[in-house]
């Protein structure tokens, strides 16, 4: 009888530190944490009861970018506190930002003036990043060896957090707009603290298994499933008007669908005993210095000769195929070691470490690649997220009358662009050991397409092909860049170097959506009221003149004057986005060329 209660014990201890159970706590996390993506569902309603025109609305956007991605006290939290605590915070803050603004658009405290709107839009927003940090930070030690896969899928659920919580707000059926603040403020604060102490560390390096490819393809397929059904429900949702009950019946599927992943934990413990034991599985060295990422793999004088070996071999050395570049190395070492012995030269140590070793974030400020992904994401990423606090603006604009929609389905690409990024950007370093920037490149010209499309607005599929595109090329940066963070600039500052990273979100829409979107969208709509405003006049003394009483209902309302229609309202906006997308690809293969020896490094020597 003890015997198995002790059995059991250890295999609910050995459950509770699987690190495929952390990553799937992380998921579930993450797939409430995005919700900086329903802005373009919430802003309406705020523009509405607060009587906001589309500066002021583009500017509580931009306070909300910057909460969503200033992180620098998410990731110092997370190196001196326990996960858990760092998840608490980020909580308490998600709860008090929007419940806040939730409170004063329901006219239950006093209305703020536009700066303080933007505080307290700030602390909710940046309740997310300490979901983020602490969810990449977690999984991403864990799986040191699966960096794409693991932060595609991570960011993903969290790009894919919008469609979800949109269905659970239709599901609820409130008849008040303002409840699908309500719901952002409540609803992911429980869900974050219900699992805050599953998400942490647990040595996932000496966790690993045969079965970790089989489980990544169950978690890919549960994610493409997941997608696909999201797509269908919002499709049925929009073309016809289901009654609540048929809702209630998606959103129950939508959770079985998200918490799916955890068949993978259940069934290692359950077949524990045909695989490694536990305590022989604890008994494993941990990670040498030479398979760990982002250290070199010698260490004293042997790597200052190797340093040097680097830094002063011809450049022809690393076109030759791997075994003869190896050969050719090896020689220059030989004699670098010899010349040593000798006094004919002075090894000196390089100050600082090199690319794919582990930097600080002041380490890495002074690099030129580092800035380089830093303009690059900012190009990329800033134009789309202008396109997605600006999605309802752009759907009105254009006829559309239903603009939750739209945001759905931005999410959901948003989600897939992150699953492909991580998915494909790991094939392309380990298969053929070239740069992972690539797949950023690749992104951004997807991305100069979709901007093209919005440009055109056709009637029809511009929206939809556009909102598309952008959703693919946007979520694909969030997998892509993190992971090739960690290659260039090592592991152990990933929380900081990640957070700094992210400022390239706010920054790209303080410029894009604060002063370029929304002053072209007011001067079109401005525009359009005078000439409404001219047309009325010139009809009125027409009709004066016939000896006619002109009718009350003509006149112009400031809130119609306020708003734009047609394709014009965007058009020029979306092609400096497109152009500025274009930019961002050029950085991106600048990128590359500069990284192909360090990716050749990490990852050249596996292939031969």
């Amino acid at each position: 009888m003890f015997g198995e209660m002790f059995r059991l014990q250890g295999k609910l201890r050995d459950f509770i530190n699987n690190r495929w159970l952390v990553f799937v706590a992380a998921m579930w996390i993450q797939s409430c944490a995005g919700i900086g993506y329903l802005y373009g569902s919430i802003s309406p309603v705020i523009k509405s009861s607060l009587n906001y025109n589309q500066r002021q609305i583009a500017r509580l956007g931009v306070a909300k970018d910057l909460g969503d991605s200033v992180g620098f006290l998410a990731g110092s939290l997370c190196e001196v506190l326990p996960i858990w605590g760092a998840l608490l915070i980020g909580a308490l803050k998600n709860f008090i930002g929007y419940g806040w603004v939730w409170l004063i658009v329901t006219g239950r405290v006093p209305t703020l003036p536009l700066w303080a709107m933007c505080v307290v839009i700030f602390v909710g927003a940046n309740g997310g990043t300490y979901f983020n940090t602490a969810a990449l930070v977690s999984c991403v030690q864990n799986f040191p060896k699966s960096r794409g896969p693991v932060v595609g899928i991570l960011k993903g659920f969290a790009g894919l957090s919008g469609a979800i919580l949109t269905q659970v707000y239709a599901m609820i059926n409130a008849p008040d707009q303002a409840a699908i603040i309500f719901m952002v403020a409540v609803g992911p604060s429980m869900v974050v603290i219900a699992l805050m102490f599953i998400v942490r560390p647990v040595g996932g390096h000496r966790q690993v298994r045969p079965s970790d490819g089989s489980s990544f393809t169950f978690t890919y397929s549960v994610c493409i499933l997941l997608a696909a059904y999201l797509m269908g429900v919002m499709l049925v949702e929009d073309i016809d008007d289901v009654n609540h009950t048929v809702v209630t019946l998606f959103t129950v599927i939508l959770f079985i669908l998200v918490l799916l992943p955890i068949v993978i934990p259940i069934l290692l413990i359950s077949l524990s005993s045909d695989s490694k034991p536990p305590a022989e599985e604890s008994l494993l060295p941990p990670e040498t210095e030479k398979d760990r990422p982002g250290k070199s793999g010698q260490s004293g004088s042997n790597e200052v000769i190797l340093s040097e070996v680097e830094e002063e071999k011809p450049v022809e050395v690393d076109l030759l195929p791997a075994s003869e570049r190896e050969k050719r190395i090896a020689q220059l070492q030989a004699k670098l070691v010899h010349a040593a012995a000798e006094g004919a030269i002075r090894i000196k140590r390089r100050k600082g470490p090199r690319r794919g070793e582990d930097f600080t974030l002041m380490q890495a400020l002074i690099k030129a690649d580092f800035w380089l992904i830093f303009f690059s994401l900012l190009l990329g990423s800033g134009s789309g997220l202008t396109v997605i606090d600006n999605l309802g603006q752009m759907s009105e604009s254009l006829g559309y009358d239903n603009t939750h929609i739209f945001v759905s389905m931005i999410s959901i690409w948003n989600f897939l662009g992150r699953i492909a990024g991580g998915y494909f950007s790991e094939i392309i370093v380990r298969d053929y050991a070239y740069p992972r920037p690539v797949a950023m490149a690749v992104a951004q010209i997807i991305m100069v397409v979709g901007h093209l499309l919005f440009a055109m607005g056709w009637t029809g599929g511009a929206m939809y092909g556009g909102t598309l595109l952008i959703g693919l090329g946007y979520g694909a940066h969030w997998a892509i860049v993190p992971a090739a963070a960690t290659e260039l600039f090592g592991l152990k500052k990933f929380g900081a170097l990640y957070n700094f990273l992210t400022l390239a979100n706010p920054a790209g829409s303080l410029i894009f959506s604060g002063v370029i979107a929304s002053n072209i969208y007011d001067h079109e709509a401005e525009k359009q009221s005078r000439q409404m405003q001219l047309h009325h006049q010139q009809k009125q003394n027409s009709v004066f003149l016939l000896g006619r009483t002109m009718p009350a209902d003509v006149e112009l309302g400031v809130e119609e004057s306020l708003r734009c229609e047609g394709a014009v309202c965007f058009f020029l906006t979306s092609m400096i986005m497109s152009g500025l997308c274009i930019v961002a690809v050029l950085l991106s293969m600048v990128l590359v060329y500069r990284t192909k020896i360090v990716y050749n490094n990490l990852y050249g020597k596996s292939r031969t």
